[in-house]
């Protein structure tokens, strides 16, 4: 089984992931691109049962903006680490977090709200695939 590992930008919290992700994508909502400083946030979505916090788990805090998503960051540094979404039962770990998992995107989610136009040839989402609550609908590239 392959395990990743990845810290927070100071490096006092360090997790692992072990398996395979059960998906890897682009989201482009507003709240990831505000969260993560950029104009679109890459994930890596993992059963909750295979992330875990190695090192530094007093240093983890959390803010939760929805009920959808706990961000969680270094406390230290301000890095961040992943957010937990309970009512999906999937963690994401961003891609930026695991720099030896080899990050294959297979879709872009909340593409309605991009700033960045992708043309990559994968599937663009008008929110979240059915199976996650979404409309499933897909919009053009």
């Amino acid at each position: 089984m392959a395990i990743h590992k990845g810290e927070c930008f100071c490096g006092a919290v360090k997790l692992e992931v072990s398996g395979d992700p059960e998906g890897m994508g682009y989201c482009h909502c507003q709240s990831c691109r505000s969260w993560s400083g950029g104009p679109v946030n890459a994930f890596t979505l993992w059963q909750p049962g295979a992330v875990r916090v190695t090192a530094g788990a007093e240093h983890v805090g959390m803010y939760q903006k929805t009920p959808v998503s706990q961000r969680q960051y270094c406390t230290k540094c301000g890095g961040h680490l992943m957010t937990n979404h309970p009512p999906l039962a999937l963690v994401d770990v961003f891609a930026a977090t695991l720099p030896t998992l080899k990050f294959v995107p297979g879709v872009h989610v909340n593409y309605v709200e991009t700033v960045l136009p992708m043309r990559d040839g994968l599937p663009k989402l008008k929110d979240f695939p059915a199976e996650l609550g979404g409309s499933g609908e897909a919009v053009p590239e």
